[in-house]
């Protein structure tokens, strides 16, 4: 059985812990955006992982429309799922990540559906997701949460749809 998943807004409180795991258990293109910087968890990659998340603490309001969530397992953040607002109404977008250490214990099933509960919550009608055709664990939750999907030139796109 799963231990309870919470997911926590991320701040500054979070963000170290978050890049902890990050930089022991993920590689930095599963976790960030590429940046002009020394590979690996260099220094200078691990102030960008900075940069780049608090950019989002403005939450879904703020100027980048995207909450982040630390997802957090008996009291140990392990990766981090966001929610952002697309620019159809009702139509948002999610992404996740976990740490190595979290993966195929059902972590991400049930941060997914907290997530999905957050988006009904603020309007959404559908919540949106995108990954690669060889991401079969992506894909297997994301059918699990009853994503319709459409596979285009190498990449997945997920619609999930979400009760009124």
């Amino acid at each position: 059985m799963t231990a309870r998943v919470q997911l926590a807004p991320l701040d500054e409180e979070s963000l170290e812990p978050l890049l902890s795991v990050a930089a022991a258990e993920a590689q930095p293109e599963e976790v960030m955006p590429p940046v002009s910087a020394p590979a690996g968890w260099s220094q200078a990659r691990r102030e960008a992982f900075r940069v780049f998340h608090r950019l989002h603490f403005g939450g879904l309001g703020g100027p980048t429309r995207t909450q982040m969530y630390a997802v957090v397992v008996a009291g140990a953040v392990v990766g981090m799922i966001r929610l952002c607002h697309r620019d159809e109404p009702g139509d948002m977008e999610t992404g996740l990540w976990l740490g190595r250490s979290a993966r195929g214990q059902g972590i991400g099933r049930a941060a997914l559906r907290e997530l999905l509960f957050e988006a009904a919550r603020h309007g959404a009608h559908a919540v949106h997701a995108t990954t690669t055709s060889g991401n079969t664990a992506a894909l297997a939750l994301l059918r699990d949460c009853g994503a319709r999907l459409r596979s285009d030139d190498g990449l997945v796109h997920a619609e999930i749809r979400l009760p009124h």
